[in-house]
């Protein structure tokens, strides 16, 4: 079985960035965070800030505690799109990028005399040395292997500036260091639906039958881990896009009533413009509120599918009515635009009014588009304005000029 995929996982990404556009950061533990408050949480941190014990999710406070010296820097999130397209052009300078998977992982695949294990060390060898050309403070861990799945393992088991492979000859045995949760795909819940089928280990998990994992995945996603597992390319199915949404961790100076209301409103209106660009309906919402003490409120509402704004505010406005009176103030807010369905199986409008907003927000679109996110915008966002800057999620990349 030939090595058919390599995967390049960029080192602490945000963080290195920092670093290296601060070269006083380098060598030091830093944490990158949405906001500068205490109830806040680290969303990347250096690889001195990991050895005190500080990972993302750790709160500011606790991280603090941890580590006195730590280094706190305000996320900076189209700096950092701005320099993911220059690595994916350094990597595509050496190999064909197949994936752009996240703002800090890629995947390519292996073809011809790069499937040999020398010639495939060395495009790696080139991609690192592409990837110091772009800035020397960043690196990258790359996994070899004869599926994208090992590859992507193999990416995460010499971090930082590794490089791993996995040949057909070191399977099982190789992979047998690792946890079930360092597998893709197997979070908390299912380590739980696992042990209770009595999987504990990875050689657990490996030593099962194909039928057994069909039963405890519940359907053939276990029969492809159980491919995967051992080196087979399994087809991934399509995923259809289920929701658009923006959240925000509030500052102090944003968590009273009125004012994370201007929030949501803020962030309703970056949902609504991705939702037309991207063409899409939304036929529900949710919203979420988190307070000061940890305890969330989530209200939900289906809708006649839309894309008017004004139409997802009135929603928006009934969600927020119906939470619950707390002292507490609010900690973090999020709104998502769920059940979407393609604007193209979508009959137009036949009441003129909605024609006509229809109208005028593809020109609202194009105006903010042109001229910057403030351009023209509903006023109860009027106070949020420079609040809930563009964010950048796990699996997602995002445009600046919508998301801004």
């Amino acid at each position: 079985m030939p090595l058919r995929a390599l995967f390049v996982d960029f080192d602490a990404y945000f963080a290195s960035v920092e670093q290296q556009d601060d070269p006083a950061l380098r060598g030091r533990p830093v944490a990158v965070v949405p906001v500068m408050a205490d109830t806040s949480c680290c969303i990347a941190v250096s690889y001195p800030a990991k050895r005190h014990g500080i990972k993302t999710g750790t709160p500011v406070a606790e991280a603090k505690r941890r580590c006195p010296g730590l280094v706190l820097r305000l996320a900076r999130h189209t700096r950092y799109i701005e320099v993911h397209h220059q690595l994916v052009q350094a990597v595509q300078s050496c190999i064909p990028v197949d994936a752009v998977l996240s703002i800090d992982e890629m995947a390519c695949t292996l073809t011809g005399s790069w499937c040999a294990p020398e010639r495939a060390r060395g495009i790696a060898g080139r991609i690192k040395a592409a990837v110091r050309e772009v800035g020397d403070a960043l690196t990258c861990s790359i996994g070899i292997a004869p599926n994208r799945f090992l590859a992507k393992t193999a990416s995460k088991m010499d971090k930082p500036d590794g490089l791993t492979v996995i040949q057909k000859e070191d399977l099982p045995q190789a992979l047998y260091r690792l946890q079930l949760g360092d597998l893709n795909g197997i979070g908390p819940r299912m380590r739980a639906r696992l042990a209770a089928a009595g999987i504990h280990t990875v050689a657990d998990l490996y030593a099962a039958s194909a039928a057994s994992l069909r039963q405890v995945w519940g359907g053939v996603e276990g029969e492809r881990m159980y491919a995967r597992l051992r080196g087979e390319t399994v087809p991934e199915p399509e995923t259809a896009r289920g929701s658009i949404g923006h959240s925000h961790v509030l500052p102090p100076e944003l968590r009273e009533d009125e004012a994370a209301l201007a929030v949501l409103h803020r962030l309703l209106q970056k949902a609504a413009w991705r939702l037309r660009h991207l063409g899409y309906f939304a036929g529900g919402m949710g919203l979420e509120l988190r307070y000061l003490d940890g305890e969330w409120w989530r209200g939900r509402r289906r809708l006649e599918a839309t894309q008017d704004t004004l139409v997802l505010t009135r929603a928006m406005t009934a969600l927020w009515d119906q939470r619950p009176r707390r002292r507490l103030c609010l900690l973090g807010v999020g709104v998502t635009l769920t059940h979407l369905c393609e604007a193209r199986g979508q009959s137009l409008e036949l009441f003129p009014e909605a024609a006509a907003r229809g109208r005028l927000f593809e020109t609202v679109d194009r105006l903010n588009a042109r001229f910057g996110r403030n351009a023209l915008y509903f006023g109860g966002a009027h106070r949020a304005l420079e609040a809930a800057p563009m964010r950048i999620a796990f699996t997602h990349v995002p445009d600046p000029r919508l998301e801004r």
